[in-house]
């Protein structure tokens, strides 16, 4: 019989424009381009075609996935580790602000179980998490060969929308837990495409909301939390 964790709460984490006042996976485009990795304006065009689509709600995460471990598989793990180690320096340490550290740490303070959920791919967020302090993350997975090459190929179901309920769902069955074992359950987002994981949590929190989440915050009555200005 799995242990209850009544006595422990749930604190999950959305990054891009929640945790940081960037989206991770448009920014690592952009730097791509610049650094000349990849032709700029073809990215470029690329990059922003996705980035309208997410932000409309209308983004189909399979094409996009495909379309970005494509772009990461014609290049060899050990190149793509040093470019973002450049890339945590240049672009993500800069937005890494006290307020977002000291939110996560709140709750890793008062024994939450914490964790990063982000449509965005491993590859990119598995630094920022750990910039975080945060070792749990659920992040959209790229097939790997065994020597931890990418592939260009997604593995699971993509972390967006719906698919962040099925994912947290089954990270947390990996832990013979559900959400129902938790006091408490937080989720904090930024987007009205959460709203999903949102609706089930017992706390959720739109945090540095579009206006699309905003609106519908308010007419749940959810909190609103604006980390940045």
């Amino acid at each position: 019989m799995p242990l209850l964790y009544i006595d422990m709460n749930l604190a999950l984490f959305d990054l891009d424009h929640t945790l940081i006042p960037l989206d991770s996976d448009f920014e690592w485009g952009q730097f791509l381009a610049r650094t000349g990795a990849v032709d700029a304006e073809a990215m470029e065009k690329r990059n922003a075609y996705f980035y309208e689509q997410y932000k409309a709600g209308t983004l189909d995460p399979i094409e996009y996935l495909e379309f970005a471990f494509g772009v990461l598989a014609q290049f060899p793990r050990k190149q793509l580790d040093a470019w973002h180690r450049q890339f945590m320096q240049e672009v993500i340490a800069p937005a890494i602000l006290p307020q977002a550290k000291a939110l996560v740490q709140k709750h890793q303070d008062a024994g939450d179980l914490v964790a990063i959920i982000t449509a965005t791919n491993r590859f990119v967020t598995g630094p920022i998490a750990k910039a975080f302090s945060v070792a749990n993350l659920i992040a959209a997975e790229p097939e790997l060969t065994d020597d931890g090459e990418i592939t260009g190929r997604l593995v699971g179901t993509p972390p967006y929308g719906q698919g962040k309920v099925v994912n947290v769902h089954a990270w947390l069955a990996g832990l013979d837990k559900t959400l129902s074992d938790f006091g408490a359950s937080y989720f904090y987002s930024d987007s009205q495409n959460d709203i999903p994981l949102l609706s089930i949590v017992t706390h959720p929190v739109a945090t540095n909301p579009n206006a699309l989440l905003a609106a519908h915050a308010e007419t749940q009555g959810w909190p609103v939390l604006k980390l940045f200005t």
